[in-house]
């Protein structure tokens, strides 16, 4: 077993008693570390002014009386103000520099319990840093107990080796990481560890973001959770501001951005403080910065970088205090070669870069987020509703396909599910609501009509009105299959290719010709473009 050293200050207060045996009937914390039966100390640094030198003397004698073994030095520490937290911090610095430490030959024990709550304070901070490299010493008096010995604990700052903190630190991560991913459970690799470098910078970094990917990836939704995390965290206090900056064109962006004074322009009739502004102790997210222009992009850094900005129209300068994430679907390295994006901008904003795949990338997570769009139905509608098993397996199986090149991305997905959710009154999504979809978003990537329903140009208005919601959908889908084909025959052949296998002969070109003409279409109709 390695000795022990303690370092203290004297409790002026706390160490202090009369002279005479009664002094033994009080707990004095920096005697009492002396006297544990479970804790040898071998050699205790004892701090202390100048003003204090005679308390010092009576407690260093009384620590070799209850301890012969341990060797008393006392420290002389004088400050001009013990609550003065730079003094205080620089003098135990210098002290701490000086100390011959010997961490491979001697443990530290390190006592907080003694001297000011600035003392403490700094103490703590300086082993947290390792320029007192041991454990902290918490000491206490023990009530009923028949000596007045206390009860110490040691306290090691290197938290993994608590494995309760360990636990519950790794808890809480996780729980940010899935409050990003907004409770949904991620099958992608990639995307995951994207997400847990994201949760311990936003909550150990107020530097710039920048989120890259193609628009509908989700930036501007992952922008709000950094936010809400944040603001969980109590490490932001203002709101949440988000500015489309694709929208901000010629004269008004700077207005938008930075505010006005009253009479600066035309039809400046009063003072506007400005998005910057308005986002001060909270978060801003710039949504397509590439789009902003050049002089927008300089008066962007100077906030960054100094909190401060000159209003279109003003003579003194506007503060906002603003955590930044910036977004965009643009290659900003390409647009700096290009002269349209200024370098020392970029630079700031590269420090921590994050690129968001698109859903084609993702498709492993198409059906924990087909789940999470259908409750987002449900909690903005009032009505639940839910997929039956074949046509869940059917949507799936086209979405996680090569052939759903999900260009809108997660959007796309939202949308899809909003459509299907909502032309199915009875609550439950059918295979024939899912044919309807797929050939909807097929027609719509396709660069087809992206209304999707076939049926408006073939059937006059009176005539879809008598035809019910289900038969419609699944009108819709043939009518979609046909126009498809190169015939009656093939068209037959894909819309019946499973019953089809189930009969000895076969007409498929005959039973869509029929199921046609219960609408009163036949295939040269519904073939032509």
């Amino acid at each position: 077993m390695k000795p022990v050293t303690v370092i203290g200050f004297l409790g002026s207060t706390l160490d202090a008693a009369k002279f005479g045996p009664s002094r033994w009937s009080k707990w004095r914390p920096t005697v009492s570390i002396c006297m544990q039966e479970d804790l040898r100390v071998d050699r205790f640094i004892l701090l202390h002014g100048s003003y204090h030198r005679r308390l010092a003397d009576y407690v260093a004698a009384d620590i070799r009386d209850v301890s012969p073994e341990t060797e008393v030095v006392q420290q002389l520490l004088n400050f001009d103000d013990a609550w003065d937290f730079e003094e205080v911090y620089g003098k135990l610095l210098d002290f701490a520099r000086a100390f011959p430490f010997d961490p491979d030959n001697q443990d530290y024990l390190i006592h907080i319990t003694t001297g000011t709550h600035v003392a403490q304070i700094c103490l703590f901070l300086l082993t947290e840093a390792r320029y007192l490299p041991g454990r902290l010493l918490q000491t206490q008096p023990q009530r009923g107990a028949p000596q007045p010995i206390g009860t110490w604990n040691a306290i090691d700052l290197d938290l993994s080796r608590y494995d309760s903190i360990a636990t519950r630190f790794a808890e809480a991560s996780a729980e940010s990481a899935s409050f990003l991913k907004s409770g949904i459970e991620t099958r992608n690799d990639a995307f995951n560890r994207m997400i847990d470098e994201i949760e311990q910078v936003a909550v150990r970094s107020r530097a710039p973001i920048l989120l890259m990917g193609p628009t509908g990836a989700g930036k501007s939704q992952l922008a709000r959770k950094i936010y809400e995390l944040k603001k969980l965290r109590h490490q932001i206090a203002g709101p949440f501001v988000e500015v489309n900056c694709a929208t901000l064109k010629g004269d008004s962006a700077m207005s938008a951005l930075f505010g006005h004074r009253k009479g600066a322009f035309t039809g400046a009739a009063q003072d506007r403080p400005g998005l910057l502004k308005s986002a001060d102790k909270g978060l801003l997210f710039l949504d397509e910065v590439g789009e902003l222009g050049l002089d927008e992009q300089a008066m962007i850094l100077r906030a960054i970088e100094e909190g401060r900005f000159l209003p279109v129209g003003a003579d003194s300068e506007a503060r906002s205090e603003f955590q930044l994430i910036a977004g965009t679907n643009r290659e900003l390295m390409g647009e700096v070669d290009a002269g349209r994006f200024r370098e020392d901008l970029f630079a700031r904003l590269n420090l921590w870069t994050f690129s968001l795949p698109g859903l084609a990338q993702r498709r492993e997570d198409i059906a924990p987020n087909l789940d999470y769009e259908l409750e987002r139905f449900a909690e903005r509608e009032g009505a639940r509703v839910t997929f039956n098993k074949e046509a869940r397996e059917t949507y799936l199986a086209f979405a996680e396909s090569p052939a759903a090149p999900w260009k809108g991305n997660f959007r796309d997905l939202a949308a899809s599910v909003t459509r299907m959710a909502t032309l199915s009154p009875a609550g439950r999504i059918d295979s024939a609501a899912v044919a309807f979809e797929t050939a909807r978003l097929q027609s719509l990537w396709s660069g087809g009509d992206a209304g999707g329903d076939p049926l408006d140009a073939l059937l006059p208005a009176s005539r879809l009105r008598a035809i019910d919601p289900f038969d419609r959908v699944q009108l819709a889908y043939v009518v979609t299959v046909c126009r498809q084909s190169g015939s009656l025959s093939a068209a037959g052949r894909s819309l019946f290719s499973a019953s089809r296998t189930e009969r000895k002969s076969t007409n498929d070109a005959d039973r869509l010709r029929k199921y046609l003409a219960r609408f009163d279409l036949d295939w040269a109709r519904v073939a032509a473009r």
